[in-house]
């Protein structure tokens, strides 16, 4: 058994907003104990894309015991508290997730705490022995997000900009399908655009010289997608993917490093942290580090995707939050500007 210093908690964490079965137990004097995640990408992998009926049944299948697997590697009976992701997400795998936490908080006798999906991303640095401090400037991308927000402190937030079409991941995955390339389609297109020349094509920088901070990504898809087919035509395609993949990365890229910058400076924020499921992306990580001549964050690769970590650390800074099991929330949409200070 694990001794638990005084005064710290133990916080089970359990995510299930879309394809990825997280589960994690984070101590709050101690940090991270045991984490275990299962991908659903092949489950999808055949239809393109992610089929909710299919991640639903899978997070059934999967989350109990991945739970048992991380309390027998932690040692523990029972955490103090259960923090479980309410949304954003698929409302039938938050619905699996939320049914678990709540069930395991009445047999445990242990408090359940709602977390926001996209707060989890947010917070994943703080899983690191160097977190950044408050204030700082968050870039938030992943396959459904891609938001500039001032964070102040924990729950003080305010989205600088926000996309008006596509989030800069689906961008990669459709231009990844464009380019024939498998399910899921950004880390399949940033590996390919190891091998190409990202200055084949002049691909736009959608909205980088205008004073907005919104993201618009559906000029540069149909960008791509006129070269796809002017290659298909010559009968080119095939010897031109790479460089087509280097060049929209490249574009996709220099677009989210501006409008951060540009939002940093603005704002008068030392700090940026990079976080979602782009921020493994390793052009991104590079030149957001050598352009910004202030402290930059990111968590680990593994922490980038969806993950049981994010969510408990998150739920053990929001224990203030904390109620008594029994209501399940479920938010397809949820605004992060709506969640407020903890305890507030």
């Amino acid at each position: 058994m694990v001794t638990v210093p005084p005064f710290s908690m133990l916080i089970l964490g359990i995510e299930t907003s879309c394809d990825e079965t997280g589960v994690a137990l984070y101590c709050t004097e101690r940090g991270l104990l045991a984490e275990a995640l299962h991908s659903q990408v092949d489950l999808h992998a055949v239809y393109g894309g992610v089929v909710p009926e299919i991640a639903s049944r899978d997070h059934v299948r999967m989350l109990l015991p991945l739970i048992q697997r991380v309390m027998d590697e932690a040692a523990i009976e029972k955490p103090d508290a259960i923090a479980y992701t309410a949304g954003p997400g698929l409302v039938g795998a938050l619905m699996v997730g939320g049914g678990m936490a709540n069930g395991l908080g009445l047999a445990w006798d242990c408090p359940v705490i709602p977390v926001h999906h996209m707060e989890g991303h947010l917070l994943a640095p703080m899983l690191e022995d160097e977190p950044p401090a408050y204030p700082f400037l968050a870039l938030l991308v992943s396959g459904g997000h891609s938001m500039l927000i001032r964070v102040r402190s924990l729950g003080d937030y305010r989205v600088l900009g926000t996309t008006l079409d596509d989030a800069v991941g689906e961008a990669f995955d459709k231009t990844a399908k464009l380019l024939g390339l498998g399910y899921p389609g950004g880390p399949a297109l940033a590996k390919l655009a190891e091998t190409g020349d990202e200055t084949a094509y002049d691909f736009p920088r959608p909205m980088v010289n205008k004073p907005t901070m919104d993201f618009s990504f559906s000029g540069l898809k149909t960008a791509v997608m006129l070269e796809v087919r002017k290659a298909e035509t010559e009968g080119r395609l095939e010897e031109s993917r790479a460089d087509l993949a280097a060049s929209f990365q490249r574009a996709a890229v220099d677009t989210l490093v501006a409008k951060s910058i540009r939002a940093a400076r603005a704002e008068g924020l030392e700090r940026i942290v990079v976080a979602g499921g782009v921020g493994a992306n390793k052009l991104l990580r590079k030149e957001i580090a050598d352009r910004f001549d202030g402290e930059v964050y990111y968590p680990r690769l593994a922490f980038c995707t969806d993950n049981g970590a994010m969510i408990a650390v998150a739920g053990a800074l929001r224990l203030a939050d904390a109620a008594t099991a029994g209501q399940i929330r479920a938010r397809a949409r949820w605004s992060l500007e709506s969640l407020g200070i903890p305890g507030r």
